[in-house]
């Protein structure tokens, strides 16, 4: 499962997409791509920029993408966006 830190704003999106995306293309190949944000505390818009960076990384790979732990504020804001449709969740 690949983990979101605690802060993710600007400054921290593009390194944090990158070893996401590193991480992904190591995973077994078929393998569902479980994304964990339960730590994400402190966060912009550019944390669903990350998110929806790795569900296009997953679905180039055909993998699954599943997102966990994802908290109201940060399911607010992709409502606000008009992403929320596209983050699927599980537990």
């Amino acid at each position: 499962m690949l983990s979101l830190p605690s802060t993710l704003t600007h400054d921290q999106a593009q390194a944090c997409l990158q070893q996401l995306q590193a991480s992904l293309a190591q995973l077994p190949a078929g393998a569902a791509v479980q994304i964990d944000a339960t730590e994400l505390a402190v966060f912009d818009s550019s944390a669903l920029a990350v998110l929806l960076g790795c569900r296009r990384a997953a679905m180039a790979a055909g993998r699954p993408l599943q997102m966990r732990g994802l908290s109201a504020p940060v399911l607010s804001l992709a409502r606000l966006y008009g992403v929320d449709g596209l983050l699927q969740t599980a537990g």
